[in-house]
């Protein structure tokens, strides 16, 4: 479902509860979601997409597969 581009905030919370992670949580500059040992920053909310360098990053840090990622 989710191709491999650049996704709205909105889209991207989703998407990783569909993939198991609660929240998102306040923290102190950036909200959070949590799945099991895996702290997720997110990032702040803002006019534009979240560009496709920064999802692959956020992707790496979720250790989430590129290919389970465009399968959700």
């Amino acid at each position: 479902m989710p191709r491999f581009r650049p996704i709205k905030r909105r889209e991207l919370i989703h998407y990783l509860r569909v993939l198991g992670f609660e929240g998102p949580y306040s923290g102190r500059k950036h909200q959070f979601m949590i799945k099991g040992e895996i702290v997720l920053r997110l990032p702040n909310p803002h006019q534009s997409d979240i560009s496709k360098e920064l999802l692959s990053r956020i992707i790496r840090q979720a250790k989430i597969d590129k290919k389970i990622w465009e399968e959700l």
